[in-house]
């Protein structure tokens, strides 16, 4: 059952958007001012977000920046409530990251559909960026596993002639020195990698072979 908030200062309008909602079996929880509205959100983690525009303490372009700028509410999709008629007012609150506006007075068939519309757009958002992380995964685990391997061979193949060498009964350290050396060059490589890796903020991709594709660090 889909969660939503309804953030208004006046309780008659929040009555009767809960009433109109709760009807349609969503879950509807409410906040009587911006701050609270907010915290509600955070806490809650709503579906949907309902929000009158005009109120005392915050106005509703300020709380739709606020949520924006949220790692934890910032894809949760809100619905600006004005009864403002200017074009510019309607602007701003897109511009401040609101995902659509319905006028008052409210029509029932009008909000539904609006909710109906945020939701489904919010769950195939939702859907693509579950796949987008799957995606990226399985990148860094194909980069990293084509990355690591020489250097890992080459450490592997080194231990395997530096045993051969302990195993003489006349060892050289100067062949054992210049083992560790190829070691070294290995670990370091390794490590430049993993900190290449651990630089990528927003990854690119490079095809590796057909529908495989790896995360670009070069």
């Amino acid at each position: 059952m889909k969660k939503l908030l309804v953030v208004d200062d006046l309780p008659e309008n929040v009555y009767l958007l809960r009433d109109i909602l709760e009807s349609e079996k969503y879950t509807v929880i409410t906040a009587l001012d911006g701050k609270s509205g907010v915290h509600k959100a955070i806490a809650e983690k709503p579906d949907l977000i309902l929000l009158d525009i005009v109120m005392p303490d915050v106005s509703g372009i300020e709380i739709c920046k606020a949520l924006a700028a949220k790692s934890e509410t910032a894809n949760i999709p809100v619905i600006l409530i004005t009864a403002k008629s200017d074009a510019t007012d309607t602007k701003e609150g897109l511009d401040a990251g609101a995902f659509d506006y319905i006028k008052k007075p409210i029509n029932k068939v009008e909000l539904l559909a609006r909710v109906r519309s945020a939701l489904k757009l919010s769950e195939v958002h939702q859907i693509i960026t579950e796949i987008e992380k799957q995606d990226t995964y399985s990148a860094v685990v194909v980069t990293t596993n084509h990355k690591i391997k020489q250097p890992l061979t080459l450490i592997s193949l080194t231990c395997t002639s530096i045993r051969r060498e302990l195993s003489k009964e006349e060892i050289s350290k100067e062949t054992i020195y210049s083992k560790l050396e190829y070691i070294e060059k290995a670990v370091n490589e390794i490590n430049d990698i993993l900190n290449k890796m651990h630089a990528v903020t927003k990854p690119s991709f490079s095809e590796y072979i057909k529908n495989i594709k790896m995360v670009d660090i070069d």
